[in-house]
């Protein structure tokens, strides 16, 4: 009889703490990839989410939301549940082109997402 195959699985982690969690869906721009808890900011002129960069110039530079699940949108727009509001790990997040650690958490902090 042969050994079972084992396999480990690594739970993703974002939350950070008991801070309430409010969600909501936001449209995700076409043509990217993204993974739970990218940083995204919401371009001025269509109201889509991108990964926010420091370089942009549509809006999307200043973070607003954070992705709660991957999201495959290369083949045009999607729907996707974003945090709002809670407690995330710094760990976690992918940041854009420029985007720091510090600069996220300045950016979200009035808007109740906490980074540790």
């Amino acid at each position: 009889m042969s050994n079972p195959k084992r396999t480990t699985y690594q739970p993703r982690q974002l939350s950070a703490g008991d801070f309430p969690i409010a969600m909501d869906t936001g449209v995700i721009a076409a043509g990217q990839t993204l993974s739970c808890g990218a940083v995204l900011g919401q371009v001025t002129a269509t109201k889509e989410y991108l990964l926010s960069k420091a370089t942009a110039e549509d809006g999307s530079q200043v973070p607003t939301a954070i992705l709660d699940q991957d999201v495959d949108t290369t083949g045009g727009a999607k729907n996707a549940p974003i945090r709002l509001t809670g407690q995330v790990l710094g760990s976690q997040l992918t940041l854009g082109e420029g985007l720091t650690l510090a600069a996220a958490k300045v950016a979200l902090r009035p808007l109740c997402l906490f980074i540790r």
